[in-house]
C-alpha cells in the first residue's frame, strides 16, 4: 500500500468508518479479554505493530494454519492451506474492539493487496488471513473486505482470506519481541521502524506506547 497517497488514505477511512462507529458503543468493563489471530507477513513486524494498539494486552508470535483445509476459506486466493506466520493478539474489548483492530490490520500492519507476500519477504507462509474464532469475528472481517472493495480503497484488489482459526504453536522465546529485543537489526531499521511510524502518523488514536515499550 502506497502509504503517502492521500486518495488512498481518505478511501480506507471511509470504507472502514461505519464499521468503528458501530464497534464504538459502550462495552461493559467487566467484559473479558477477547483474542484475535492475524497473519500478514513476519511475525516480527505484526507483532510490533499490535503490540502497539490500545486495548492490546498481549501479543505472541507464532505458525497457524497448518489443519485449515483449502476449501474451509471464504476467500481462497491461493488455494493454500499450509502453515503461515500469525499473532495472537488479546485484546480488552472495552478499550479496542474487533473492528478497530481490523482497520489497523488494514491501514498500517501491511499491504492486502499482496498475494504470498509482503515486503521482502515471499511464500505461502506470509500471506494474509484473517483467522476467525467465531460468526461474529467472521461477520465483521468479511464486511470490512466488502466495504474496502465497494470504495476501491487500494489500487488493486484486496488478496486477504478469511478463515476459522486453527492451531497455533508459538515460536521460541528468542523470537518474540523481536523488534523491541533487537531494535538495530538490518529488517527491523528497513522495515519495521518506518511501518510503526507511519501508523503512529496514519492512526493517532490507537497507537499507544507498550508498557515498558
Amino acid at each position: 500500500m502506497n502509504n503517502g497517497a492521500g486518495r488512498t488514505t481518505h478511501a480506507l477511512l471511509g470504507a472502514l468508518a461505519c464499521l468503528t462507529m458501530v464497534a464504538a458503543a459502550p462495552t461493559p468493563k467487566a467484559a473479558p479479554l477477547q483474542t484475535a489471530t492475524f497473519s500478514a507477513g513476519c511475525y516480527w513486524t505484526v507483532e510490533a505493530m499490535f503490540e502497539h494498539v490500545r486495548g492490546v494486552r498481549q501479543v505472541v508470535s507464532g505458525i497457524t494454519g497448518q489443519e485449515v483445509a483449502a476449501k474451509a476459506y471464504v476467500r481462497n486466493t491461493t488455494g493454500t492451506s499450509g502453515g503461515a506466520e500469525g499473532v495472537q493478539v488479546t485484546f480488552d474489548p472495552a478499550q479496542v474492539t474487533y473492528e478497530e483492530l481490523l482497520r489497523v490490520f488494514f491501514e498500517a500492519v501491511h499491504d492486502p493487496t499482496q498475494v504470498d507476500r509482503q515486503g521482502p519477504d515471499v511464500g505461502t507462509r506470509y500471506r494474509s488471513v484473517l483467522w476467525v474464532a467465531n460468526d461474529a469475528q467472521r461477520a465483521a472481517a468479511v464486511a470490512a473486505i466488502a466495504a474496502l472493495e465497494r470504495a476501491r480503497a487500494f489500487p488493486r484488489p484486496v488478496v486477504t482470506q478469511v478463515a476459522p482459526v486453527g492451531a497455533f504453536s508459538p515460536v521460541p522465546e528468542r523470537e518474540q519481541d523481536f523488534v523491541k529485543k533487537y531494535p538495530r537489526h538490518p529488517y527491523v531499521v528497513a522495515w519495521d521502524h518506518p511501518r510503526l511510524d507511519r501508523f503512529r502518523t496514519a492512526l493517532p488514536s490507537l497507537f499507544t506506547e507498550p508498557v515498558g515499550g
